[in-house]
């Protein structure tokens, strides 16, 4: 895509969407004996998401894990909604756009392997970090030029608010 189209894109985002394992996280799972998880988060990608919802710019947490982590971090960052055990994340898309009262061009969501096809290939501004599967990066508008948990986040994050009008 076109760097002029990928701004127009962008500047047209209201609400922006994340998966979280790959996306927010490196897709590593580490557990200890007892199966407790733990996610390590990128600060960066974090300050980014800060940025947006202090530009206006809802933030929203789709993925088919429910942990307390998940529900403790993106409370922490102001989430607008987090939306947890959720297998058909295109269901929770069409709810959350009727919600808001969004087009789908409106949109943006980042996702990085299969079960987030059906999601990117709805919203205007579809995206995913370097490392996702090649379905999914050939459905995306932007691909990030970073893997997911190492700043991915951040780079759409900067790309929306760059060209926020």
């Amino acid at each position: 895509m076109k760097q002029d189209d990928l701004n127009k894109a962008a500047a047209k985002i209201k609400i922006a969407i994340f998966d979280v394992d790959g996306v927010m996280t490196d897709g590593g799972l580490i557990m200890d004996e007892n199966g407790k998880e733990y996610k390590v988060f990128n600060a960066k990608d974090g300050q980014g998401l800060v940025m947006l919802n202090r530009a206006s710019i809802k933030t929203v947490i789709i993925t088919a894990k429910e942990t307390e982590i998940v529900r403790k971090r993106f409370t922490a960052l102001g989430f607008t909604k987090i939306y947890q055990g959720k297998r058909n994340k295109e269901i929770v898309l069409d709810e959350v756009v009727n919600n808001y009262e969004l087009k789908f061009d409106e949109v943006s969501y980042m996702g990085d392997d299969l079960p987030d096809l059906c999601v990117l290939r709805k919203v205007g501004l579809p995206a995913c970090p370097k490392d996702a599967v090649p379905e999914v990066i050939k459905a995306c508008r932007f691909i990030s030029s970073k893997d997911g948990g190492k700043g991915a986040v951040r780079e759409l994050c900067d790309l929306i608010l760059k060209n926020h009008t």
